[in-house]
């Protein structure tokens, strides 16, 4: 049986407003750009989060549904007041959820929401599972 053979992966997103969403992924959160391409007035980006990738590139005519980004950060409490600060809307503030992490969440320019994770020192998957 045939196989997909993939040799790398990043998640894909098309912005309704580019120009407003590279600023916000790139100005506001923070994330180093892995990659620019295309022209130089509209360019796409390719962001490092963790150990994947998100491109923001093209243009949709409506904002994407049904995506979230999970972000796990290390310092939860200081990401919050660093974006509430920068005027990001937080739907939901920095809370213990009952699986046992600490997690907020945030909307992109298009909505997209961003889940924000601190792995408590407590957590186990903090502890080695060997």
């Amino acid at each position: 049986m045939p196989v997909v053979d993939v040799l790398s992966s990043r998640v894909l997103l098309r912005p309704v407003d580019p120009a407003r969403s590279r600023a916000f992924y790139r100005d506001v959160l923070g994330l180093a750009v892995h990659r620019e391409f295309g022209p130089p007035d509209d360019p796409g980006l390719v962001f490092f989060v963790g150990n994947g990738l998100l491109e923001v590139s093209g243009r949709a005519a409506e904002p994407p549904r049904g995506l979230a980004l999970w972000l796990q950060v290390r310092d939860l409490a200081a990401e919050h007041a660093r974006l509430a600060a920068a005027g990001v809307d937080v739907l939901v503030p920095p809370r213990r959820q009952p699986w046992g992490l600490l997690e907020m969440e945030v909307a992109d320019p298009d909505g997209v929401h961003l889940v924000l994770v601190e792995v408590p020192a407590d957590h186990p998957l903090r502890r080695d599972q060997r």
